[in-house]
């Protein structure tokens, strides 16, 4: 320490005054270090958690970040507060293994033209066949990322038409409405296709098939999930499918 290493040549107030610390700081670490049981309370549980949060760590194959080993020392009886795991980690730079970051499935074209949004955020339907969102996800698997396409009608949250590729384009989101017009044969003049503004949902393609079926169509606002929150969330709920 270097207070330790010149005290002898400048005096331990000198140093402190200089650094700047409280010579009663220095006078009460250098206690510590001769007699640990002097240490702030906190101290002491510090001291007795970080070998217990670096076991955990290292048995995860260095892979676990603060939240897995809190839940791994709580499941062994611990009793620690989620935020001192957080901050003991950090502290004694002990990090998991990150993700890379997300895909992007969400591409807008402000020169594409668009159809006003007839939803408003209500996403309920007083029957079968009158409300349908869509939207389509990414998975990741061992051989890179697959899309997921689906279309849920609102009134009883099923999936009526999906479709799976390995490309986000608009064949992908397409072949999803195909599917969910071949499964129902709703009364296309009654109902209405919601989504958000992608460039998949836009296209010259999907917006004749639509108008083909009579479907109308209904667009989200630009970078709002809530406008399209009842398909946004479908990669957190267990849907039923027709």
């Amino acid at each position: 320490m270097f207070i330790d290493d010149h005290r002898g040549e400048y005096g331990v107030e000198a140093i402190c005054r200089v650094l700047p610390i409280a010579p009663s700081t220095y006078h009460h670490h250098q206690a510590v270090e001769r007699d640990p049981s002097k240490a702030s309370l906190r101290a002491q549980r510090d001291a007795d958690l970080v070998p217990k949060i670096k076991t955990c760590w290292e048995a995860s194959g260095k892979r676990y970040g603060a939240v897995k080993v809190w839940h791994d020392l709580v499941a062994q009886g611990e009793n620690v507060a989620r935020c001192t795991v957080v901050r003991l980690m950090k502290e004694t730079k002990l990090q998991g293994v990150t993700r890379g970051k997300g895909k992007r499935t969400t591409y807008s074209d402000p020169a594409l033209p668009c159809p006003e949004d007839k939803v408003n955020r209500d996403f309920k339907a007083p029957a079968p066949n009158r409300l349908w969102v869509a939207d389509f996800t990414y998975v990741r698997t061992a051989v890179g990322f697959v899309y997921v396409a689906f279309i849920i009608d609102v009134f009883a949250r099923y999936i009526v038409g999906w479709q799976v590729s390995s490309s986000p384009n608009t064949k992908l989101v397409l072949d999803a409405l195909e599917q969910a017009l071949a499964a129902r044969n709703p009364d296309r003049d009654r109902l209405t296709h919601h989504s958000d503004r992608g460039v998949q949902y836009l296209s010259i393609k999907y917006s004749e098939r639509l108008e083909e079926a009579k479907i109308g169509a209904s667009v989200g606002s630009v970078g709002d999930s809530y406008d399209n929150a009842l398909a946004e969330t479908e990669p957190n709920r267990v849907y039923r499918r027709a």
